[in-house]
């Protein structure tokens, strides 16, 4: 049942104890280190690995060959004169890993607008792709197509938030506890990558980082409001003092959903707290916490988003108004199948109830001026209620995660060398039920339909090696190896005669999969203008636990075959700066893929079902541009094409017998081949409106196949949206600067498809498969429509 007061004391608890930690003595995360930051600590702290800044404020590709840190040390230099000077381990962590397609979103992109979610801010990178998921800030995020063809969650890349793991030992990511008004920067790592980020890292990584205390230095208050009862109250605090620094972010987010049975309560606190123990070593703690309330709409086939795609009038199955999405529930509270009851999501109250708690700690130790040795512990617990369908999932999953690494800073042969080695175990072990859902409203739970039992391990090292060659030409080796230990004891309940008599049906697995992921890359200064990249790179990612226990049909079954999905890519590129106001960057990339994990809805609503497609290829161009064509003018744009087909897959389909369908050729679905963002703004820069400005933004998604047989398409989108923005400083004692924005999104009121999950196809007694129109009309539906035209107005004030 949910209850939107339920757990809301760990917010609380969480929002307490930060605020204690600040009082007691001071913040501290150095105000002199320039956004953006990887993490944020005292002077001269190592930042961790996984991900790191590049060495441009904005890169929009690769980054740059890691700078010598010795200030006696020419361009033209002869390498073997380098000198290592102190510091310089630690230094060299502040720099992204050399050969790394990637991309940094700066602050200043989204400081202006009302960011209300991850959709607002990270289309701003090329090889993005964002869909809604199931709730407000929960969304389907892909790097190059990785998640398009995933049911809910993010799968298929690694996020982390300041370093620490936010991608649970199973693979599973949610964007719920992300609220951009935190962050200071993102870090977007495009292509496989898992010889530095391990399992599950075939797409890339995300790195959130929150803004640093120092940078804060006091109290900021925002409030954002608009359309359909949205409302958002957040606090940043942040403050270097001595040698502890910190920054604390609270957020209450609130709103009634442009969807019927959509509304939602969430709340977020995010700490970060350094403090410089002695000259070597630094301890740094995370502590994330997000609450979330919120009601959900059911899916709508196409047919249904074409005649009511905001689910209105759907108040009871009995008055439902055409287009209304409806279930069929059981009485008895099991069997759902035989259900004759038919009601709507209001009536039924589905929706989400969960928590998520990270709390981890990190400890760096400088050996001597070029080695730094790190330790990280992490605490992720995911705690869940989720009557999503005709069944609910409940389940607390608790995981840890320990990493611990050397990176060493010196020459090898007189050139240059950045060495690091790591190790890192991770383990998720969890028993969570599949509940029958009830009439009457209110979630009602009936008798369990599954029991999962499962454990999910990972250990492993990582190697890499970042060398250059001459003054102009960097080359990086690495490689990854990790172990992965899936077990699970899967138990279908099944109810007999009319007292339900209870039969259960186990279903055991105990998988083992080990993986090696190697890299390749060289990067090439042609000269201050022009650097040129190559990668070669690998990434796998294994099944989880979950996927092994459902099969086509949606129910419990024997699906412990799949297999580890592998890929091998290649990426080539270039980015051109020919002076400080152009920046172009371009990437082409071939990327062939084995055993590639792809889900699909299945006939019974909420639940996916996982299968292996053995061979496919994507393939794609990834174009940004950020031009500051004239005084106060900035044009931007991110632009993604993606053609992604399988090479090698027969699918088979039962309708009393099976009937077998190559589709070798076919579009992988759920992949739009075209995206565009962009944006172009004015900025007064003097005068009495100095700090007055605005833009004008469009956005372009392209139609894609939502089925294997490539017969339905989702129709793509043309959106605009407008903003206008202010922002002064004060002069006051109390008062340090003053924002006010107002936007107005999708302005031309466009209905459009804003998540449309893969379906599967169905075939006739004789084989033939059912057409377009069938597929269009089949029921559970795959889509949530997108947002009608809304307004957003917000103000930020800042605290000296």
């Amino acid at each position: 049942m949910l209850n939107c007061h339920a757990r809301r004391g760990v917010s609380v608890v969480a929002i307490q104890a930060a605020l204690l930690v600040s009082s007691s003595g001071a913040f501290a995360q150095s105000s002199n280190t320039a956004l953006p930051p990887v993490t944020v600590e005292a002077p001269q702290a190592a930042r961790p690995k996984p991900i790191a800044r590049p060495t441009r404020q904005r890169s929009t590709a690769a980054s740059r060959p890691t700078r010598p840190v010795a200030g006696n040390v020419s361009a033209s230099a002869p390498t073997q004169n380098w000198e290592v000077t102190a510091g310089a381990a630690r230094d060299s962590l502040n720099q992204a890993p050399a050969g790394q397609t990637a991309t940094t979103i700066d602050r200043s992109q989204f400081d202006n607008r009302p960011a209300f979610s991850v959709g607002d801010v990270l289309r701003d990178s090329p090889g993005i792709s964002i869909k809604q998921g199931n709730g407000p800030r929960d969304f389907g995020i892909s790097i190059r197509g990785s998640n398009a063809r995933n049911g809910f969650g993010i799968r298929n890349l690694v996020i982390f938030d300041d370093g620490f793991p936010v991608t649970q030992p199973d693979g599973l990511s949610r964007s719920d506890l992300i609220d951009p008004h935190a962050y200071g920067a993102i870090d977007v790592v495009r292509g496989p990558s898992s010889a530095l980020y391990g399992n599950y890292a075939t797409g890339g990584a995300l790195n959130f980082r929150t803004r640093p205390g120092g940078t804060i230095d006091g109290v900021e208050y925002g409030v954002d409001g608009g359309s359909y009862g949205y409302l958002n109250n957040y606090l940043a605090a942040g403050k270097k003092v001595g040698n502890f620094e910190g920054s604390l972010f609270a957020s209450d987010t609130r709103g009634d959903g442009y969807t019927g049975n959509s509304w939602f309560n969430t709340q977020t606190v995010n700490f970060l707290g350094t403090l410089k123990a002695t000259p070597d070593d630094r301890f740094t703690v995370k502590i994330i916490n997000n609450d979330l309330s919120a009601r959900l709409p059911l899916r709508s086939t196409l047919s249904q988003y074409y005649q009511n795609p905001f689910q209105q009038g759907c108040a009871t199955g009995l008055t439902a108004a055409a287009g209304c999405g409806t279930i069929l529930l059981n009485n008895n509270g099991f069997n759902p199948t035989a259900g004759t009851d038919k009601e709507t999501a209001v009536q039924a109250g589905l929706g989400r109830n969960d928590r998520r708690t990270i709390v981890g700690g990190r400890w760096e130790h400088d050996f001597d001026n070029i080695t730094t040795w790190r330790n990280q512990f992490t605490f992720d617990d995911r705690n869940i209620s989720q009557p999503t369908g005709t069944t609910s999932a409940i389940g607390d999953f608790p995981s840890y995660n320990y990493m611990s690494d050397l990176t060493k800073r010196g020459e090898i042969l007189g050139m240059e060398s950045t060495a690091f080695f790591g190790a890192f175990y991770n383990t998720l072990t969890a028993s969570s039920d599949t509940r029958n859902v009830m009439p009457g409203g209110n979630a009602t739970l009936g008798r369990l339909s599954s029991n999962l039992y499962s454990e999910t391990t990972n250990y492993g090292v990582r190697a890499r090696e970042e060398l250059k060659l001459t003054t102009s030409l960097t080359a990086v080796a690495g490689v990854g190896w990790e172990t992965t230990v899936l077990k699970g004891i899967n138990t279908a309940y099944s109810y007999i005669g009319p007292t339900g008599i209870t039969a259960t049906t186990p279903t055991t697995a105990d998988r083992q999969f080990q993986n090696t992921a190697p890299e390749l890359a060289l990067l090439y200064n042609l000269n201050n203008e022009w650097l040129f990249r190559g990668r070669v790179a690998t990434g796998y990612g294994t099944p989880q636990v979950s996927n092994l226990f459902v099969v086509q049909t949606g129910l419990s079954g024997n699906n412990t075959q799949l297999q580890t999905q592998k890929n091998l890519g290649y990426d080539l590129g270039f980015d051109w700066t020919p002076n400080n106001t152009l920046k172009l960057s371009a990437t082409g990339f071939y990327e062939f893929f084995r055993n590639e994990i792809v889900t699909q809805s299945t006939q019974t609503p909420g639940v996916t079902y996982s299968f292996n497609a053995p061979r496919s290829e994507h393939r794609g161009i990834e174009l940004a541009a950020d031009w500051k064509f004239y005084p106060g003018w900035r044009f931007m744009a991110a632009y993604t094409y993606l053609d992604e087909v399988y090479t090698e897959y027969v699918e088979d389909i039962a309708k009393g017998a099976v009937f077998s369908f190559n589709r070798a050729g076919n579009k992988i679905p759920g992949v739009s081949p075209n995206e565009l963002t962009a944006r172009v703004g004015y900025d007064e820069f003097a005068g009495p409106l100095t700090g007055l400005g605005g833009f004008v933004e469009f956005q372009w998604k392209d139609s894609f196949y939502m089925d294997n047989a490539n017969l339905l398409k989702a129709p793509g989108y043309e959106l605009v949206n407008v903003n206008v923005h202010y922002k002064t400083d004060l002069v006051s004692d109390t008062f340090r600067s003053l924002n006010l924005f107002l936007e107005v999104r999708n302005v031309f009121d466009r209905t459009y498809i804003a998540s449309a999950n893969n379906i599967t196809n169905t075939v006739s007694p004789a084989g033939i498969q059912d057409s377009a129109s069938a597929l269009a009309s089949l029921s559970p539906g795959s889509i949530y429509a997108g947002s009608p035209r809304a307004f957003v107005a917000g103000m930020k004030v800042a605290f000296r």
